[in-house]
């Protein structure tokens, strides 16, 4: 019981789990009425409605010839709703929560919406092929199927998705209310700098708005593909991790006795690294039943009784007597006198 307890606690803790937005009535509904928006911009653009008309009054009015002291800081502000730009910025932002929170949702949740907005978008500029204002043929036309590619505003759907995420991710209610007031202002700004500049209509903006909108709206339904595209991407990581351990830990075969440096003082008395390193056999006495044996596994002949015993291997063998006495086993002489 005390080792369950102990090994609880050793556990890492682990990161908070983020619930993702569900499709709840309410996003449906406001999904539906968003649609319908957007329908309708078409329609009437395609008709030929009030809502060209509208355009040409904005366009004829010139904005950026009433207020010229505006227009060297909306230069610079309009950069928010490029692509390339807002597009890194988030990135680095949301890729710096991936590392803290260990998981790649806000990445993929951008990634996801930065394809949609592609698709879509791109989809419909190229189908309705609307000129911009600076390249209009006829006053009051709504230059449709010309070969253009403004409708809808791409700098302002680019707006509202790339700073609407962060309200999308935002892990409390009192930041998801702040930051989408805040995409709200930027993506509101970056649409009416473009009707300013002269680079869109303002249907083209009407259009925007709706565009990014409903990515935002619709990116619960992508939540699933999200997930299982992130364990995959974990799934891989361990797999690279397991293969690179085991070759990390490959047994090393054995490259057999490694040299010995012997100090210069053993050199000197004609030892080698054989007898340094080979194991000391015991000293068996003279006449023992192994010792002949031994002498035969060797290429010799058995000690004989009475002879100096052969010192083990890896013992120096004391240096030879300067003095001759009597030899071992021999009858001493007697002395005589001089």
């Amino acid at each position: 019981m005390r080792t369950d307890i102990f090994a609880r606690l050793d556990r890492e803790p682990e990161p908070p789990k983020i619930e993702a937005p569900r499709m709840s009535r309410h996003r449906i509904a406001l999904f539906g009425g968003t649609l319908a928006f957007y329908l309708a911009i078409v329609w009437a653009v395609l008709i030929t409605s009030w809502l060209v008309a509208l355009d040409w009054k904005v366009m004829l009015f010139r904005p950026y010839q009433q207020w010229p002291e505006l227009h060297p800081f909306l230069d610079y502000y309009v950069v928010l709703g490029q692509r390339g730009p807002t597009a890194v910025m988030v990135a680095c932002w949301l890729g710096w929560r991936s590392w803290r929170q260990h998981t790649l949702r806000p990445l993929l949740v951008l990634g996801t919406s930065l394809l949609l907005l592609n698709v879509t978008v791109g989809a419909v500029k190229l189908g309705l092929g609307r000129l911009g204002p600076h390249y209009a043929t006829q006053i009051g036309s709504a230059e449709m199927f010309a070969g253009g590619d403004i409708f809808p505003s791409g700098h302002t759907a680019n707006a509202v998705v790339t700073w609407g995420i962060l309200a999308y991710l935002a892990t409390t209610p009192r930041a998801r209310r702040y930051l989408s007031a805040v995409s709200a202002t930027v993506s509101l700004g970056v649409g009416l700098t473009t009707v300013y500049i002269g680079t869109h209509w303002l249907s083209d903006v009407l259009l925007g708005w709706a565009a990014g909108l409903l990515i935002l709206l619709a990116l619960p339904w992508f939540e699933p593909l999200i997930a299982r595209t992130e364990e995959f991407i974990f799934a891989m990581r361990e797999r690279w991790r397991e293969r690179r351990g085991g070759a990390r830990t490959a047994p090393v075969a054995d490259a057999g006795p490694q040299p010995v440096l012997l100090p210069q003082s053993m050199a000197t008395d004609g030892l080698t690294a054989e007898a340094v390193t080979a194991p000391a056999e015991p000293v068996l006495p003279a006449g023992h039943p192994a010792a002949a044996t031994r002498a035969r596994a060797h290429g010799g002949h058995p000690a004989r009784p009475g002879s100096m015993p052969v010192a083990p291997a890896g013992v120096r063998r004391p240096p030879p007597h300067t003095e001759r006495g009597p030899r071992a086993g021999s009858p001493a002489r007697p002395m005589t006198g001089g």
